[in-house]
């Protein structure tokens, strides 16, 4: 294993994590595009700053290293070829075809400073913001009254996303919505120029270019034999399998990938909306999945060559087995009250943040499932969330960890 990435399980001791702190992009969210930038609401960015800072806050009073995306990248772009590389990239990506607008936003944002530029790029260029002074095709000319060159990346602030670690490597993903897809290019150009990625030659299970939607929100390790993944309205079948055939090749020491098919709805967006890992054997559930989920297993088989089975046992009987235990408790998102359970879900009540055996962040507000964790002997740290949780996300999906312990069986 690589020093810079190892993740072997969701409950190891926590020691390193990527966060991005919530920027001047969700002060460009306005009622009239949200379903385009995927949010249901506006989050007060001031408030919504202050709770991810206690979120920090709390990772590193527990002993965790805290890096964010946002510098990450800034280090990874000082060189002038790469951040020239990445502008092309970017604003390719951001449908910028028109010559003469290309040539104005690529040197605006030249003029700024790398960590200036970073942030701009993350916050989306207003249309008033730069002037082209030529006309070079009937796109200029015709231009709409969508009042952006760039669109804002909201949802950055869910660094779960784009890519995730599994093993010494990650997995840099294609994500499934147009809106979201320019994020994982901020991860592709920190693992291709940041020199602690470089040094390390972290591995990649996954690329971007590659035609499957995955997210990582799908991505759970459950053991260092075990990764879970849900196929679900962003992830695809095709690309789980890319995935498990990776693994297995690279003898990363994982044996079985188990297929979580959830119900492709925003409800149930990623498997980790509905379902974490909390201790070694207990997990957390939102009991409106129990019903339609499948699990299927993927295993190697001969020459390279993939097994597939439908594990149709319980879950419980499934996780039990896969995990080599005795038993496993799925607790149940609001207690498996119908109203708590709908409510508490829809702010992330079953989406925690495992930073040790036993011992999770989730947020304040899910009061009555936090308070069901307690019983249970799971250690709750619990953070404000008036703010971050509107853009339906929690403690889990605002975090991609980059280094946890191994846990010991």
């Amino acid at each position: 294993m690589s020093n810079l990435i190892n993740v072997t399980s969701e409950i190891g001791r926590l020691k390193k994590v990527l966060l991005h702190r919530p920027g001047n992009e969700v002060e460009n969210l306005v009622p009239e595009y949200l379903g385009r930038l995927l949010f249901d609401d506006i989050p007060y960015l001031k408030i919504a700053q202050k709770e991810h800072d206690r979120f920090a806050e709390v990772l590193r009073e527990n002993g965790v290293e805290v890096v964010y995306l946002e510098e990450l990248a800034a280090s990874a772009l000082e060189d002038e070829k790469a951040k020239i590389e990445f502008l092309e990239e970017m604003l390719h990506e951001s449908k910028i075809y028109s010559p003469s607008l290309k040539e104005t936003l690529m040197q605006y944002l030249l003029s700024m400073p790398t960590r200036e530029m970073v942030d701009k790029i993350m916050a989306g260029i207003r249309k008033e913001e730069v002037e082209v002074k030529e006309v070079s095709s009937l796109a200029d000319l015709m231009m709409d009254d969508y009042p952006f060159y760039l669109d804002p990346m909201p949802n950055l602030y869910f660094t779960r996303d784009p890519g995730a670690s599994i093993g010494n490597g990650i997995t840099l993903n294609r994500m499934q919505t147009d809106a979201r897809r320019r994020e994982t290019l901020f991860l592709k150009y920190i693992h291709k120029y940041h020199k602690d990625f470089r040094e390390a030659n972290v591995p990649l299970w996954y690329d971007r270019t590659m035609p499957f939607s995955i997210e990582g929100g799908d991505e759970l390790v459950l053991s260092d034999k075990v990764v879970a993944i849900g196929c679900s309205e962003r992830t695809s079948p095709e690309a789980i399998e890319i995935v498990a055939k990776n693994l297995f090749e690279a003898n990363t020491g994982f044996e079985k990938v188990l297929v979580f098919e959830i119900p492709k709805c925003r409800a149930f967006m990623h498997l980790d909306t509905v379902f974490t890992m909390v201790d070694y054997d207990k997990f957390t559930i939102h009991p409106a999945i129990q019903g339609p989920l499948s699990v299927y297993e993927v295993t190697k088989g001969a020459n390279n060559t993939l097994k597939f089975k439908h594990n149709t046992s319980p879950l419980e009987e499934i996780l039990k087995d896969a995990l080599n235990l005795d038993s496993v408790e799925l607790i149940k998102c609001g207690g498996g009250d119908f109203i708590v359970a709908g409510r508490e879900q829809w702010n992330d009540g079953s989406n925690t943040l495992a930073i040790a055996p036993g011992v999770v962040v989730t947020y304040e507000r899910n009061y009555v499932t936090n308070e069901i964790l307690d019983k249970k002997g799971i250690k709750v740290l619990t953070i404000p969330s008036s703010e971050l949780s509107r853009g339906r996300g929690g403690p889990r999906c605002m975090s991609m960890p980059l280094y946890r312990e191994n846990i010991k069986l």
